[in-house]
């Protein structure tokens, strides 16, 4: 190393040493705050950032921590009639109508098992959801004298048929996770008089039947029915229905499917329904909520109402001890019947899923 004028070759020798050491400590300083604010720019999968109100340059690949993981624990249906459409629009062009669309299609939605086997519905949905890691929501919507013959009349002939129904069911979410709505309608509509009182008994006897029955499966949690606040007003007259139909077994009971009813009067409904069956926890279907009910006669309100929007999207973190969930039990934009031009109940309608998407909960 050739010496510095005027000094000593050996302190020269040091002080060449010394700031050696000095520019290497400065560069790794350097490295690590450039490292520093690059990770200060970014949300953590648990940061609870939303993707924040900053810009990255075009083109730049998103980093892996700024990825936030989905607020819930379950499976999205890659193949659901929303996911299709949403597939059919783009190639037809109407991109803006797709984007809208994603709101749906990106979400998770229940699983309603169609036909006289519910079993390769349920296997797709379960093997979908372990895939991911995921839990699949379903629903057992079968019972003998379905709907009093409304819009969704059907369900299973006879007892017999329903008991081997809903063993098939069972049977095939094997050891899989997966979230039960049990028959929806079928207690309120004993409640209310609707079901003829021949078939009260049997009818309590397959519910507390099939808990049983679904509990059997190591990953499964069962909620029965309890229908919506708007429907049986005073939450007590559920009570002994509930009891009787074994709800002591079940995991807890479903609130709000297929209706409109906002969050903080279903929670309410809940947390008084909850306190006179024992303390049990409930999941309420916000799919449809997000604008409350159609106002003006109930017995008009229920059928594709217009002006509805999406609540709350699917998550189990409530904030409610006694609520487990919000969940998107019907499936939006499926209708609810042949009523203000829609098609049969069940039937994809994208017209209505439209109207939800643009009426959405902000």
């Amino acid at each position: 190393m050739p010496g510095l004028p005027g000094t000593d070759p050996y302190v020269t020798i040091a002080l060449g040493g010394w700031m050696h050491r000095l520019l290497r400590t400065f560069t790794a300083l350097t490295a690590v705050a450039a490292l520093g604010l690059a990770a200060g720019c970014s949300s953590g999968p648990d940061s609870g950032d939303s993707g924040g109100s900053g810009t990255k340059e075009q083109g730049a690949a998103p980093s892996a921590t700024a990825t936030k993981k989905p607020a819930h624990p379950f499976w999205v249906d890659p193949e659901s009639a929303a996911a299709r459409q949403v597939r059919e629009w783009e190639r037809k062009g109407r991109t803006r109508d797709a984007q809208a669309l994603r709101r749906i299609a990106e979400q998770p939605m229940a699983v309603w098992p169609a036909g006289d086997d519910p079993a390769p519905d349920i296997r797709e949905a379960t093997r979908g959801a372990a895939d991911g890691g995921r839990t699949a929501v379903l629903v057992a919507y079968n019972i003998p004298h379905r709907d009093c013959g409304q819009h969704s009349a059907g369900g299973a002939h006879d007892a017999e048929y329903y008991r081997t129904w809903l063993g098939s069911f069972a049977e095939a979410i094997g050891d899989s996770p997966a979230l039960v709505i049990l028959e929806p309608d079928a207690i309120p509509h004993i409640v209310d008089g609707c079901t003829p009182a021949q078939y009260h008994e049997e009818r309590y006897q397959l519910l507390s039947e099939a808990i049983q029955r679904l509990k059997r499966q190591p990953r499964v949690k069962v909620y029965l029915d309890a229908g919506n606040p708007g429907w049986i007003t005073d939450a007590r007259k559920l009570t002994e229905p509930l009891r009787r139909a074994g709800v002591a077994k079940a995991d807890g009971f479903s609130l709000n499917v297929s209706n409109f009813q906002s969050d903080e009067t279903t929670k309410r409904y809940g947390r008084a329904l909850s306190a006179t069956v024992g303390g049990k926890h409930f999941v309420m279907d916000t799919s449809r909520n997000g604008r409350g009910p159609l106002a003006g006669d109930r017995e008009d309100a229920w059928c594709n109402p217009p002006g509805r929007g999406l609540g709350t999207p699917p998550t189990d973190r409530t904030g409610d001890a006694l609520l487990d969930a919000y969940l998107w039990i019907k499936r939006p934009g499926d209708s609810d019947g042949p009523c203000r031009g829609g098609p049969a109940a069940g039937e994809w309608w994208p017209d209505y899923a439209l109207g939800l998407v643009r009426n959405a909960k902000a």
